[in-house]
């Protein structure tokens, strides 16, 4: 199934896609909105009475042409991410690999529809792309016993921009946050995909293309930890709840990693894409 949220920012109606792949269904009826309550009414029985009710007709058309799509899931509680989880990028950036998961957190305020505006910061000279494979929590995990647990608490997947300012995140002292936390630095969407429609989360090709651009072409099976045991170590150092995001990490390509160093200005426009997960489009605006 694939859930999309639609409408103006901070009045988007909850949306189930149809498997036509263009007709959406108004869910506004069943849910004020895809949160973590819904997911978690999703894992627990309630995709099965979604499907039927849509075979059945029993759900409203939602028109969505010249709709503005938002991020798929309600502001999240929180964004978790993962750090140098590619091999090629850990080398185009001279990093050794890591033993464990790098972890930083994004400000949930980050997260924006998938082609909304993103805004170059006051001072920024190095605003970066990364695509990425974004995780969305269904259920609260806690101590996981193995990274096989990570199953029964996954909602869906999603497709990322983990967008980044390289001077605040690393040159300018502390932790990365700083540079990951910038206003509409996390688009998401354009859909939420629960598990059942991926064939194998380890075999997704991304791609991320600017101004026409090809930058960045990678697949999950370079990550260096797994979907299953990012989900698995996180939740031994936090508690992951429902509506939450896991951005894995990115493949290499990302303007740090260049040696033209081809860094983000206003006017230019991204384009990223995930196998089953979508199409996402931003411009570059001024903060």
């Amino acid at each position: 199934m694939r859930f999309l949220r639609v409408g103006p920012s901070g009045a988007e109606r909850p949306a189930l896609l149809g498997s036509d792949g263009t007709t959406a269904y108004d869910l506004s009826g069943i849910t004020p909105d895809i949160d973590g309550r819904f997911l978690g009414r999703l894992l627990d029985g309630g995709a099965a009475e979604l499907a039927a009710l849509a075979e059945q007709g029993g759900l409203p058309v939602l028109e969505t042409a010249g709709q503005r799509i938002g991020a798929p899931v309600a502001r999240p509680p929180k964004v978790v991410c993962v750090g140098l989880n590619y091999r090629d990028h850990a080398a185009e950036t001279g990093a050794e690999l890591p033993a464990e998961p790098v972890l930083f957190m994004k400000a949930s305020s980050t997260v924006v529809g998938p082609d909304d505006e993103v805004l170059v910061p006051r001072r920024s000279e190095k605003t970066d792309y990364e695509v990425e494979l974004a995780i969305v929590i269904g259920r609260t995990a806690r101590y996981l016993d193995a990274p096989e647990d990570a199953d029964a608490v996954i909602a869906g997947y999603a497709l990322s921009n983990d967008v980044s300012e390289r001077e605040f995140q690393i040159e300018r002292g502390g932790t990365w946050d700083k540079g990951k936390s910038c206003e509409t630095f996390n688009p998401l969407g354009p859909w939420l995909v629960t598990p059942d429609e991926i064939a194998d989360v380890q075999r997704l090709g991304l791609r991320t293309t600017v101004n026409g651009e090809l930058r960045q072409q990678g697949s999950t099976a370079d990550m260096i930890f797994s979907v299953r045991h990012v989900v698995w170590y996180i939740s031994q150092f936090m508690v992951l709840e429902p509506g939450d995001v896991i951005n894995t990490g990115t493949p290499a390509g990302v303007a740090m990693g260049r040696p033209d160093k081809p860094y983000l200005r206003p006017g230019d426009v991204m384009e990223l894409s995930i196998d089953g997960l979508g199409t996402m489009r931003q411009t570059l605006g001024k903060a």
